[in-house]
């Protein structure tokens, strides 16, 4: 039996099993790849200038493959901070994807023959509501799918946050204040680009082409809308530029001249 004095039990933890598994002087293989990645490449510049230029291209992928200051290579983090700078001054687009389809009011042609109406919603978080309540939703939600007519498409994706709604306003302040205030707005800025919220997107279609039924389609939309609204949503109606932008989102086309 232990003295008093003993101390606190101490356990050994063991060796983590997902640890990655060093090369060397290398955190990992792939990191020993790109030293020898940066060393091919050093070794092609030698016939054009001298072999002495291999010498710093060899230190630099060293200390790039090699050092990982807080865990991360430094190429990834100047990637990174590259893509940052981007998003902050509206980037460029990665591909080109066409004009708009023309699209006017809250119901579209599409190129296959249906006529379709798009309700857009955010997420609700669900996780610690208690049980009984999430069945109750989940029930209403499922007579909501039921008691739609037509065909009805969901599409499920993400979307940044806005910084606008959060972000202080202009009232006159201090000198203290503005400075608290740009950190704050800074703050800000940088969760909202780290982060996304969820978007669904509800298509109503129906085969119809008189304007009784698009009429129709539009109250079944404004319907949906409003009995996702009961279930503490805020669904949208798009219509123009917004519907235009969600039928190219679903990957559906428009017939060309339509509006």
């Amino acid at each position: 039996m232990e003295g008093p004095d003993a101390g606190a039990p101490v356990v050994g933890l063991p060796e983590r099993v997902d640890r990655r598994v060093r090369l060397g002087p290398f955190p990992s293989a792939r990191d020993a790849l790109k030293f020898v990645g940066y060393a091919a490449a050093g070794a092609v510049l030698v016939p054009f200038t001298s072999p002495f230029a291999w010498v710093p291209v060899l230190a630099i992928g060293f200390a790039v493959s090699a050092w990982r200051p807080d865990g991360e290579a430094v190429d990834a983090r100047v990637g990174r901070w590259l893509v940052f700078q981007l998003q902050g001054r509206g980037g460029l687009p990665l591909r080109t994807r066409g004009p708009l389809p023309r699209v006017r009011g809250c119901v579209a042609a599409l190129a296959s023959g249906q006529r379709v109406t798009v309700v857009r919603t955010g997420g609700t978080p669900l996780a610690y509501r208690p049980p009984a309540e999430l069945a109750v939703m989940f029930e209403r939600f499922r007579d909501l799918l039921r008691a739609s007519e037509g065909s009805l498409v969901l599409r499920a994706t993400t979307a940044p946050l806005r910084d606008g709604p959060v972000l202080p306003g202009n009232a006159p302040c201090s000198v203290a204040e503005q400075s608290a205030r740009s950190g704050y707005g800074e703050l800000v800025m940088v969760l909202c680009r780290r982060r996304r919220s969820r978007r669904v997107e509800i298509s109503i279609g129906t085969s119809g082409h008189s304007p009784e039924s698009d009429r129709r389609l539009e109250e079944q939309a404004r319907s949906l809308a409003d009995q996702l609204a009961s279930l503490g949503l805020r669904p949208v109606l798009l219509a123009d530029r917004a519907l235009a932008e969600s039928i190219r989102g679903f990957g559906w086309s428009v017939p060309r001249g339509s509006a």
